[in-house]
């Protein structure tokens, strides 16, 4: 259930602002994230949460605090958060016997959960326990989904759009190949078993104009095991993915393209004369001068002829 807010009218000239800046916009920026721990979590779940709150920052809030509650039964304190802090994204951390070293992560849409799915970290490697360079904060990532239990598989397929939204940052128009240094690679197994690795884009030297690609792992390393999920009905995806008309593309009519890429276009013209169309003019096609005398004697004639004409009517 969503959390009810009631009206607020601004009163001040800030206040307008920072309630303008609250409402839906046609181009979001980057989604916000807060990581919360939950009712007993354990250090391993803590330090997952940790490293994936790392990969997100500086689009992210960790927050330290314990809270009695379990996500799948009561979410009002997620929407809470979230609408205070403007979040979409969350993660919480628990531990217990049944569920060990439990990691929940989900979305909301408007103030209200949308989907979550809860992992289990079987395995787990820090960031930390890696000795290298890493990458700076707030790089875009390449994402890598690997086998083909992500098309598949409905939850996996709803996971997959969760870890999209989770490190897709803004919107770009071109890449530069020197600024591809972060690679966050996602393996899915039929077993419902996740992959997590992260690397770092090595370019090398390579005697051509291409370079040679090497993949040095940072860390984290997670293998984490498909455990309960509540997804959002289809009816409630598609209005939360719902594309403004501002945005969407206008549609060109008569205009196609080949399979060479090359634009084609159809256009419409009324009915010709071709004995009236302007044609293009050639030397070689010109009459002499004597040709033109002829011309000209022929059209006295003919006037002449019909003034005769004329007079003997009369």
């Amino acid at each position: 259930m969503a959390v009810m807010q009631r009206i607020k009218k601004p009163t001040t000239r800030k206040g307008k602002k920072v309630l303008l800046s609250k409402e839906p916009k046609p181009v979001e920026g980057p989604k916000q994230c807060i990581f919360l721990q939950g009712r007993n979590p354990s250090d391993r779940a803590r330090k997952v949460l940790r490293d994936i709150y790392d990969l997100k920052k500086p689009d992210a809030a960790f927050l330290n605090r314990k809270n009695d509650f379990v996500p799948f039964e009561d979410a009002t304190l997620i929407e809470k958060i979230c609408y205070k802090k403007e979040a979409a994204l969350f993660g919480v951390s628990s531990h217990s016997k049944k569920r060990p070293h439990n990691v929940i992560l989900g979305r909301t849409f408007n103030y209200g959960v949308l989907d979550m799915i809860e992992l289990g970290a079987e395995n787990f490697k820090a960031m930390s326990e890696f000795h290298n360079m890493k990458v700076l904060a707030g790089l875009k990532p390449c994402l890598l989904f690997n086998g083909p239990a992500w098309d598949l598989n409905q939850d996996l397929k709803r996971l997959k759009s969760l870890f999209t939204d989770f490190f897709y940052r803004e919107k770009v128009e071109t890449i530069r190949l020197q600024g591809l240094e972060h690679v966050l690679s996602f393996t899915a197994t039929d077993d419902g078993n996740i992959f997590v690795r992260s690397y770092r884009i090595l370019l090398k030297k390579s005697g051509q104009r291409t370079p040679r690609v090497e993949l040095e792992e940072i860390g984290p390393s997670i293998d984490f095991k498909l455990r309960r999920t509540r997804l959002a009905s289809d009816d409630l995806i598609r209005e939360a993915c719902r594309v403004p008309r501002e945005l969407k593309p206008i549609t060109k009519k008569n205009i196609s393209k080949d399979a060479f890429g090359s634009k084609m276009g159809r256009i419409h013209m009324g009915k010709q004369d071709i004995n009236r169309l302007q044609t293009r003019k050639m030397k070689g096609l010109k009459k002499s001068a004597e040709e033109k005398k002829e011309m000209l004697l022929k059209k006295k004639i003919a006037k002449k002829e019909a003034k005769a004409q004329a007079i003997n009517s009369q």
